[in-house]
């Protein structure tokens, strides 16, 4: 392998050095972008079980749940704010849901940095070595044919070496995009359906507040117009 890397010139050293940055950023997100990890199974339900037995959830339990997951961070900051209505609510989980998204592409597009770099490195060397191929012509390589091989094999090597960084770079790359988008849509989905819980089981505080004041409004409309036609 060693032999290999020296063959190849020094365009190796960055394709090297690429190919070990790419194994990193693969071993961290998948360690990183475990699904049960982000978006685990039943927190909603249990948040909405806990809310119709007790009535509240402590800011101390919603801050351990927040530090716990992704999902519980978004789920959690729509609870603390539940007491200023539905707009702040859903305000805050956006913003929350955008920070998450966030760390979550943390590294990815130096993934695809990589696997678009790595191929053109293995480009320039192959060049490289067929510019000192044909150097190597004029200095007499007709007479000594390893001055030729030389250049030669640096530019096959150099090549082959860009592309086996590349291909699991840029596989890897669209992998976690969509696992990504996959999770940004789980986000979506809890977040929506823990508000139409809310609304089912009437536990936004303001819901039924906002309902009253409007009943009255229209009631005493109704008064209104009833008197109207009794004068009539």
């Amino acid at each position: 392998m060693w032999e290999l890397v020296k063959a190849g010139g020094w365009l190796m050293t960055p394709i090297v050095v690429c190919s070990i940055l790419a194994l990193v950023i693969i071993i961290e997100r998948s360690h990183t972008l475990q699904f049960n990890k982000i978006v685990p199974s039943r927190l909603r339900e249990q948040l909405i079980t806990r809310l119709r037995e007790n009535g509240d959830i402590g800011r101390t339990q919603l801050m351990n749940v927040k530090e716990k997951t992704a999902l519980g961070d978004i789920l959690a900051t729509g609870l603390l704010y539940r007491q200023y209505g539905l707009e702040s609510m859903t305000m805050h989980m956006q913003n929350r849901a955008s920070v998450q998204i966030h760390q979550l592409e943390k590294n990815i597009n130096m993934l695809g940095t990589i696997g678009a770099i790595a191929p053109l490195l293995g480009l320039l060397g192959t060049v490289l070595g067929i510019i000192s191929s044909f150097l190597a012509i004029t200095d007499g390589a007709m007479q000594d044919p390893t001055m030729l091989a030389a250049g030669v094999s640096q530019a096959l090597i150099t090549t082959a070496a860009g592309m086996i960084v590349a291909i699991p770079a840029l596989v890897a790359y669209r992998y976690f995009q969509r696992r990504i988008i996959d999770i940004n849509a789980q986000f979506e989905t809890q977040a929506g359906l823990m508000i139409q819980e809310l609304y089912d089981y009437q536990l936004l505080e303001n819901t039924h507040v906002t309902v009253v004041k409007q009943s009255d409004r229209y009631a005493g409309a109704y008064d209104q117009l009833h008197n109207a036609v009794q004068a009539d």
